[in-house]
């Protein structure tokens, strides 16, 4: 056979010799990848959730096929970074070199990359991280997969802004006059890449499959229904939800991400308990403020907050030491504090840049021996520290103890990130990373297996 049997019959010859077969979902996505193989489109946009193996169709099939229809045929791959990039080529390689015989695709003998590579009758691949190198390459089909890595660059309008000016100015100068763009990725934020280019750019045909239907589903799912049920059913997928939270889930699962003006954290999933459950570990994280309160000013509060974890990774707000106070009088309450909760509570402390910083995070040390203190600085934006503290709450596992501080905290997270005060919010991120530090795990992590519930 050859490359005229088209996309289909490959993607099922492809994955027959790996024992398995393409799902609905993909056949849908394997008729829109053929659209632009023929020419019929040359903007693609598909958004699907994570484990949806939309990167094995349109990132790795896709491009060996399309090498083998298009005589001359020049590709550009492009990922988040070099690594992921460089994995997709390799995969890429692999495929064409185990269905040369129906391709009809011979790799050149020099060509020895693994993810770079040139075959018999000029076709080339190239693989490239985002703002990689790719000067004086050209493309006839442009791949992007997976262009964001991480919630911090999601939420960064800086990391934004680069991106989109990358793709406009160094990624499409590449394509050749009448090439085809495929972007495949899983929503992160309204004015992640996908965003921009939907808002920007007319003529992009865009697939989008959330992982539970919607009405009017594309696939003609009932509302509800699972993406793939046969590899993550409806109940995996709610529970998925509760885990991570109906923000992170809304954007990366349902492709759907929320607008920048809705509510950070979800305060009312907060439970109020009447008392303390028996806790496997307890921390105090702090945000200190310097300065305090006088006629016609009003400095920030130094926040002390104190967090608990039962043994099934509820999170519990105990108690919330709030004041406006002077450097000397901020030491004596944090000495005051960690007194008054006894050497099991641990103390996580944020560390000013610079060696005032160091020699301050030294001194407090000092006054708190006999303590377990924990210092770091803070590196990331407000709205990145308070994702973890944000999906935990999402997902209904965030209680506080009945208290008169209640009502402050509870309205503070209601008007995070817009609020004139977030000392309390900062206290809380803290406190809530600190303790996935403790447990081994990246603080900035959105879905924390500290907490899993």
């Amino acid at each position: 056979m050859t490359a005229a049997g088209g996309f289909l019959e490959f993607a099922r010859l492809a994955m027959a010799a790996k024992g398995q077969a393409p799902a609905r979902h993909h056949e849908l996505l394997i008729g829109k990848l053929q659209d632009v193989a023929d020419g019929v489109c040359d903007r693609l946009m598909v958004q699907m959730p994570p484990g949806s193996a939309k990167s094995t169709y349109g990132s790795v099939l896709f491009p060996a096929y399309f090498l083998a229809a298009q005589r001359r045929a020049q590709v550009i791959a492009a990922g988040h970074t070099a690594s992921l990039a460089n994995y997709f080529g390799g995969r890429v390689r692999a495929a064409v070199e185990e269905h040369a015989g129906w391709l009809g695709l011979a790799i050149r003998k020099d060509s020895k990359a693994a993810s770079r590579f040139a075959l018999e009758g000029e076709r080339e691949y190239f693989a490239a991280g985002v703002r990689g190198p790719i000067t004086g390459r050209r493309a006839d089909l442009i791949i992007i997969d997976d262009p964001v890595k991480s919630w911090a660059e999601a939420e960064s309008q800086t990391a934004r802004e680069a991106l989109y000016d990358w793709y406009r100015g160094e990624l499409t100068a590449r394509l050749k006059p009448g090439g085809r763009i495929v972007l495949i990725m899983t929503r992160w934020h309204e004015d992640d890449l996908a965003g921009r280019l939907l808002a920007a750019e007319a003529g992009w045909r865009c697939l989008r499959l959330p992982a539970l239907a919607e009405p009017g589903d594309e696939l003609g799912r009932a509302p509800g229904e699972a993406l793939w049920p046969e590899w993550q059913g409806r109940a995996e997928l709610e529970r998925r939800r509760r885990e991570v939270g109906e923000r992170a889930f809304a954007a990366m699962y349902q492709q759907a991400p929320l607008p920048p003006d809705a509510a950070f954290f979800n305060a009312a999933r907060v439970r109020i308990l009447p008392e303390a459950p028996p806790l496997r570990q307890v921390m105090r994280g702090w945000d200190l403020a310097a300065s305090a309160a006088s006629a016609g000013k009003a400095p920030d509060y130094t926040v002390g907050l104190k967090l608990g974890v039962t043994a099934e990774n509820l999170l519990v707000v105990l108690d919330v030491a709030r004041l406006q106070a002077a450097p000397a009088q901020v030491e004596a309450k944090i000495i005051e504090m960690a007194r008054l909760d006894g050497p099991g509570t641990v103390i996580a402390l944020p560390q000013d840049p610079g060696q005032a910083g160091a020699a301050q995070i030294a001194m407090l040390t000092r006054s708190l021996a006999g303590y377990k203190v924990m210092a770091s600085p803070e590196r990331d934006a407000k709205t990145i520290r308070a994702m973890p503290a944000a999906t935990q709450m999402d997902a209904g596992n965030l209680a506080m103890v009945a208290a008169p501080w209640n009502d402050a905290l509870l309205a503070e997270l209601r008007a995070f990130p817009h609020a004139g005060k977030d000392d309390q919010v900062d206290a809380l991120s803290r406190a809530v990373n600190s303790l996935a530090t403790m447990a081994g795990q990246p603080a900035r992590r959105l879905h924390l297996p500290l907490m899993q519930r």
